[in-house]
């Protein structure tokens, strides 16, 4: 996002990280289930720690947006 406004690009950050956790997540959900239409090169025990890790990112934007006051909904 190319806004001036730093609760714009906060919220987009947040978004946009939201989505690729949410796509993460169904990706390991169909690495588990077998239902992935390719074969990743990655084991899921990584990409699972990076799902951990893009979390934790969340929490931290969660947690500055109440400080900032940036309403994430």
């Amino acid at each position: 996002m190319v806004s001036k406004d730093f609760k714009d690009r906060a919220k987009a950050e947040y978004y946009q990280l939201d989505n690729r956790i949410k796509g993460l997540e169904r990706m390991l959900e169909g690495y588990r289930n077998n239902t992935l239409d390719f074969v990743p090169n990655c084991s899921y025990d990584l990409l699972h720690t990076q799902l951990v890790y893009m979390k934790a990112y969340r929490d931290v934007l969660e947690e500055r947006a109440a400080i900032e006051n940036i309403d994430l909904d």
